[in-house]
């Protein structure tokens, strides 16, 4: 693995128990290094899991402790009941009590602001939806102005872990961030490092490296003629599917063609089965799934997504910087 640079973050997709592999994958790293994430990782941005293993990064927890997390309540937090079974008859399949509960046990009464005060800081953006605005919102440590800064980290993941008709709306606004273009923050990441960061902690983009992990890529493709019989309902699969997937890829290419200054390292598995968001039977395969996305990350096996190229801008992008606090920043992303 090449060496990574003075200044690292991570980006962590959005997957509900598919974030087993990342969580297996982040320790593996550990053990390589020979330091936690927490020390690694000066920035970590997630959506829905991926705000679970950011908010843990930033808490000080290891790989391991996220693993450990994800393998000890998979069955708990996604507990097979009446409702789940006859989901269409309530508004959500699961409750958020487990999974609170174990939130308040691992991280505790923790504020966003809290991860800025601390000695050494780190920056943890944690993507949600309000359904009030219609808006995807990014909870900073910084952002006074909207408050984030006071929002208990509990709540922040929450809103971004409620998956509609999974979980229910937190404060009957909230959604998980995936439901917006950013089920993979990368771009969410790159932005907040060469810009953000530049201003607050000097951070400079060609001394600044990027780790975006995802979920695992579903098996792609329909047989051939399978969906000229399709019935108006059968499109609802394949079509979120194939967004849900190019929406992924596009954030990938979006870092690659306007930040080039940074070391960008993109790392994905191939799933040779389909697995459910809520399906911790499947928490072996997933440990095996992180074991190989580990194993890419020390070979630098990027994800393939990072091979097509486009014609590059004259110029590196940087959105135009206005003078104030950082707590009052109105940048589009930031």
């Amino acid at each position: 693995m090449r060496p990574f640079r003075e200044n690292v973050a991570v980006a962590i997709d959005g997957g509900g128990i598919k974030g087993v592999m990342v969580a297996r994958a982040l320790a593996i790293l550990e053990d390589h290094l020979g330091q936690s994430c927490h020390d690694v990782f000066r920035l970590a941005a997630g959506t829905s899991t991926g705000s679970i293993i950011s908010a843990g990064i930033g808490a000080g927890l290891t790989g391991a402790d996220m693993h450990r997390l994800y393998t000890e309540l998979g069955h708990t937090i996604f507990r097979k009941t009446w409702r789940s079974s006859c989901w269409p008859l309530s508004r959500y399949r699961y409750p958020l009590e487990p999974l609170k509960l174990a939130l308040n046990r691992y991280i505790g009464g923790m504020t966003m602001g809290d991860f800025w005060s601390a000695s050494p800081p780190t920056d943890v953006v944690i993507t949600a939806f309000d359904l009030v605005t219609y808006k995807t919102l990014f909870v900073k440590p910084f952002k006074t102005r909207e408050g984030y800064d006071k929002w208990p980290v509990v709540k922040a993941v929450l809103a971004s872990s409620s998956v509609p008709t999974y979980f229910p709306v937190v404060d009957g606004r909230y959604v998980d961030g995936g439901v917006g273009a950013y089920s993979n923050p990368c771009y969410i990441a790159a932005y907040e490092a060469c810009v953000i960061l530049a201003d607050a902690w000097g951070w400079d983009p060609a001394e600044t490296t990027l780790i975006s992990l995802g979920t695992g890529r579903e098996p792609q493709g329909l047989s051939p003629g399978l969906a000229a019989g399709f019935w108006p309902w059968q499109w609802l699969g394949p079509v979120l599917g194939a967004f849900l997937q190019s929406a992924d890829d596009q954030q990938v290419h979006l870092v690659d063609m306007f930040f080039e200054q940074l070391d960008f390292r993109r790392f994905q598995v191939d799933l040779t089965e389909r697995v459910a968001m809520d399906d911790p039977s499947m928490i072996p395969a997933l440990t095996a799934y992180g074991d190989e996305l580990g194993r890419k990350m020390l070979n630098d096996e990027t994800d393939r997504a990072m091979q097509i190229t486009a014609a590059r801008p004259q110029s590196r992008f940087l959105p135009p910087r206005r003078p104030g606090r950082l707590g009052a920043d109105a940048r589009p992303i930031g």
